[in-house]
């Protein structure tokens, strides 16, 4: 089966902080990778710094901000869902995760990048990555895509272990501070002190992932 990359995020610079990297070493190789983003962030607390936006234009803002990150990360499916930023743990389960199912059915992916349900912090976070995993627990166990899974809760260690898949990202961390920089109405906190913001260093180095376990 021919590698095809799917990630499914709520927000714009989602991709940027957790995938960036992953997406620019397969488009390196030619595998084609399609992004579903489910909201564009209008309910974003930043403004930018200067402030660059308001409560009406943010949305506008956030969307060419993540245009700009799929040329920069050459993204070769970019697909904006059209739900509302901080509504998609109101959403119904069913409807969410048909509509990921019916992405995932077309692009056939062999791995999916998401959010771990219940150890990402943000309850948008929670409810996109609950939905993959309803959607592609609907698919034949031996022709589920691998599901790889990005967490940062502070009890993630103790109740899903440690991350099993750890990809170096130097050779294209270039790429990925691009990306996080283009999503300057939200970012620009990470990158005003750079050589002093360790945790910023340490996502240009590595990115990490669980790889989803069914119980079925």
């Amino acid at each position: 089966m021919k590698e095809h990359l799917l990630v499914i995020l709520p927000h714009p610079d989602d991709e940027a902080l957790g995938v960036a990297g992953l997406i620019s070493l397969k488009r390196k190789q030619q595998v084609p990778v399609t992004y579903a983003c489910a909201t564009l962030g209008e309910m974003g607390r930043s403004m930018g710094k200067p402030v660059m936006a308001n409560r009406e234009t943010l949305r506008d803002i956030r969307k060419k901000e993540l245009l700009e990150v799929a040329k920069i990360l050459d993204i070769t499916d970019l697909r904006m869902l059209g739900y509302r930023d901080k509504t998609l743990e109101f959403e119904d389960d069913e409807k969410l995760a048909n509509h990921f199912l019916e992405i995932i059915e077309e692009v056939q992916p062999t791995h999916i990048v998401t959010f771990y349900p219940g150890f990402a912090v943000h309850p948008d976070h929670d409810a996109c990555g609950a939905a993959v995993i309803r959607a592609v627990k609907r698919i034949e166990k031996e022709k589920r895509p691998i599901v790889y899974c990005i967490a940062f809760s502070n009890d993630r260690f103790e109740h899903i272990g440690y991350p099993d898949v750890l990809i170096d990202i130097r050779e294209v961390a270039d790429l990925k501070l691009k990306a996080i920089k283009a999503h300057q109405s939200q970012t620009f906190w990470m990158v005003e002190n750079i050589e002093q913001n360790e945790r910023l260093k340490q996502l240009l180095n590595q990115e990490v992932f669980w790889t989803y376990k069914w119980d079925d």
